[in-house]
């Protein structure tokens, strides 16, 4: 599954085909060799991933493993990066170095891809960006080297959105040398609004220029609650009508945003990512999520004056909230004596929370279980309550103020978390919060108390993600030539 550009939806579609082909009896994976994103997730074993593929694995119902994205990239500014190979942190490197020594990764991608060939039925891989960046093709580890080391049919997919859409797909066609092109078996138009009877002629021509068939018009999918790896979506602005209203800075470098997906979905909650001050108002509550560069990002907190505004809100009780990098933000320094993200040794931080962060070279990646603590603060009515969640973080964080959950490891009992003296102002490094029912209420029914309003009804948020993967399924089931895909997938018609 190939693109004319990034975010055209090749992720998606791949999770649809995921759950789809799973619906009709076989067994399938997602792969995709090289990822750039910081949206990650964690294997069973401790082992770091793309997000994308997590979800991907998610919907065709089987456990993600570290060999459906061998090679993730995590930005680190931007012209530098963390390689993460094999779910490890390998090295932080400038771009050119990445670039120039790229062709050692090759062997590790081969090596993954063939594990997945070995224990599953179909897989369904995905390339990255465009194979038509004919600056980038020497050294290509994603797409179509991928494809032909496999001899893989291609879908190539464009975005009808955006405009351009029949452009950009002869166009990517006509890039490709010849034994690429002898590849793509099929294109797809996708992100369709409107009646798709006015595209008649121009699919017809398009399918004439190109020598192959589009498989299919995929429509636009409106509050689709499935994790996007891009942070290019997430959309920005003022408060909306929903009676409780939950602004996420959008740092420059924020990293699995997706957290908030389920929080934003949930009955009377509206979820919106602020990177003005003057867009900030005066929401229920401030979410300080993940970040890449904690100290980059803290920084242009300061630059643009979100910090003012935020320290002003939480002086006169507007409640705070801060996940892993965000909860590094709010405690009162951070320390980085090896110089693991920044040249700075020191670096103050919001004072919001009792805590003090020191990064280290070795990066904590782990599944929890976990116990609500306390009797305060936004997750009172869940105290007792187990969760699970995962962490993603290089450092650790010593506070003086109350913990907030209790995570079990092996034998031992470990704190997490810390809950500033007034209740308003709480910080954790465990992602996936939200993903737990009784955490969401109880925070939305604290914010609706205080607001003295209602609590929104139900608990209508997820309906659960599994309906969206059939949603997403049942739609590429109805708009894409399932017989032909099947065909071109061995699999018969």
């Amino acid at each position: 599954m190939q693109g004319t550009s990034s975010s055209v939806g090749k992720s998606l579609i791949v999770a649809g085909l995921c759950r789809l082909l799973s619906q009709e009896g076989y067994r399938v994976a997602p792969f995709k060799a090289q990822n750039m994103a910081l949206n990650a997730a964690v294997t069973r074993d401790g082992l770091e991933i793309g997000r994308a593929q997590a979800v991907q694995a998610e919907a065709a119902g089987i456990e993600p493993s570290v060999e459906m994205n061998p090679l993730l990239l995590k930005p680190e500014g931007d012209s530098r990066c963390q390689v993460v190979l094999l779910g490890r942190p390998l090295a932080s490197l400038p771009a050119r170095d990445y670039y120039r020594d790229r062709e050692r990764f090759w062997a590790t991608i081969r090596d993954s891809l063939e594990q997945l060939r070995s224990r599953y039925e179909v897989v369904l891989i995905e390339g990255a960006g465009s194979p038509a960046e004919i600056n980038l093709r020497e050294g290509d580890l994603v797409n179509m080297r991928v494809a032909l080391h496999v001899q893989a049919p291609v879908l190539l997919v464009g975005d009808i959105d955006r405009g351009g859409v029949f452009a950009s797909l002869l166009g990517t066609m006509a890039l490709l040398q010849p034994e690429e092109r002898s590849l793509v078996r099929g294109l797809v138009v996708n992100k369709f609004r409107g009646d798709v009877a006015l595209l008649g002629s121009g699919l017809r021509l398009l399918e004439e220029r190109a020598g192959v068939p589009v498989l299919g018009v995929v429509p636009y999918l409106h509050d689709l609650r499935i994790s996007d790896e891009d942070s290019a979506g997430l959309e920005t602005g003022s408060k909306g009508t929903a009676p409780l209203d939950v602004a996420v800075i959008r740092l420059p470098r924020i990293a699995n945003f997706d957290d908030f997906d389920l929080l934003g979905a949930e009955s009377g909650v509206g979820l919106r990512y602020v990177s003005d001050p003057l867009q900030l108002g005066r929401p229920d509550l401030v979410i300080l999520p993940g970040s890449k560069s904690t100290v980059s990002d803290l920084q242009y907190l300061r630059e643009t004056g979100l910090a003012r505004t935020i320290l002003a809100l939480a002086h006169t009780g507007t409640p705070i909230l801060g996940i892993c990098g965000g909860y590094q933000m709010l405690g009162e320094r951070i320390l980085d004596p090896e110089g693991v993200e920044s040249a700075q040794r020191e670096t103050a931080g919001l004072g919001l929370l009792p805590a003090v962060t020191t990064f280290a070279t070795r990066k904590r990646t782990v599944r929890v279980s976990a116990r609500v603590l306390g009797t305060a603060g936004p997750f009172g009515r869940a105290v007792g309550e187990e969760i699970t969640a995962y962490e993603i973080h290089m450092g650790s964080t010593v506070h003086y103020g109350e913990p907030v959950f209790q995570l079990r490891e092996g034998g031992e009992t470990v704190p997490d978390g810390c809950l500033a003296a007034n209740g308003l102002v709480m910080g954790s490094y465990l992602h996936g919060l939200f993903e737990n029912g009784s955490l969401r209420r109880a925070l939305v029914h604290w914010l609706a108390d205080r607001r003295g309003i209602p609590v929104p009804g139900g608990d209508g948020a997820v309906a659960a993600r599994d309906a969206e993967y059939d949603r997403l399924a049942d739609t590429l089931r109805h708009h894409l030539d399932l017989g032909a895909l099947l065909s071109i997938l061995g699999l018969g018609g």
